[in-house]
């Protein structure tokens, strides 16, 4: 696995890098509130443990849309790193599929492969990432996503 800044050079052949793991981050029922204010979807799974308690799942969960959100957190301390990066942006997704919800108080990392890096003009490179945020201690991830940035290089 390559980590830290790498040349222009070897980014361009990172397809097929594996990256990660990322840190572990706990989902608490404070983050969950704050992305359900952020949103303003309260449903109750999310926000009121008691009634959750009583479904299939046995506890509040995390929005499927937060995990995903912090896809660029995570991934963000595991990505290669061009030298001469001035910024990365989030392009898109290509497919993200949520396979099994968070629960409150889990903790979730993320993992990545690079299956693409596009050069585009003007020393911006089009990356697509595989990634996926496990949830520790259960064998089905949250989710796995097709995942785009654009990296813009100086000097290049």
């Amino acid at each position: 696995m390559i980590k830290g800044n790498i040349s222009v050079e070897e980014f361009k052949n990172s397809a097929g890098t594996e990256l990660g793991p990322s840190d572990w981050l706990l989902i608490d029922q404070a983050r969950i509130d704050r992305f359900a204010d952020a949103t303003n979807d309260h449903q109750f799974i999310h926000v009121d443990a008691e009634k959750a308690a009583a479904t299939q799942f046995g506890s509040t969960i995390a929005h499927g849309f937060l995990s995903l959100s912090l896809v660029s957190y995570l991934v963000g301390q595991i990505m290669l790193k061009p030298k001469g990066t001035v910024m990365g942006i989030n392009y898109g997704s290509d497919k993200v599929r949520f396979l099994q919800p968070v629960k409150v108080n889990s903790r979730v990392r993320a993992r990545a492969r690079v299956e693409r890096v596009s050069a585009r003009p003007g020393g911006q490179f089009l990356i697509k990432s595989m990634v996926t945020i496990e949830i520790e201690n259960e064998e089905r991830p949250a989710l796995i996503a097709e995942i785009l940035s654009l990296y813009v290089i100086k000097d290049i």
